[in-house]
């Protein structure tokens, strides 16, 4: 069973636009977190495929890094367990 990777223990604040769709990175590996960038395709075995949202308004959004929140692909504080 693969887990995500821990990217990083805190979230992101993003910019995004009505109507835009986002493509958010649920493995974790991406170098454009928190955004995917494909990486998940280059490990062999890799069950990850990002998450697609589209935004229902202009906004700033905190996006996951941990890739261990219960609201993907939004924060919702878990990251907070992972702190040392």
């Amino acid at each position: 069973m693969h887990e995500s990777h821990i990217f990083k223990a805190e979230p992101t604040a993003v910019m995004v636009e009505k109507g835009k769709t986002y493509a958010w990175c649920t493995c974790g590996l991406s170098q454009k977190n928190p955004f995917c960038d494909g990486h998940h395709k280059t490990i062999e075995g890799m069950p990850f495929k990002p998450l697609r949202f589209t935004a229902e308004e202009d906004a700033e959004v905190w996006l996951c890094n941990c890739k261990h929140t219960k609201n993907p692909p939004y924060c919702d504080g878990t990251h907070q367990q992972f702190q040392k």
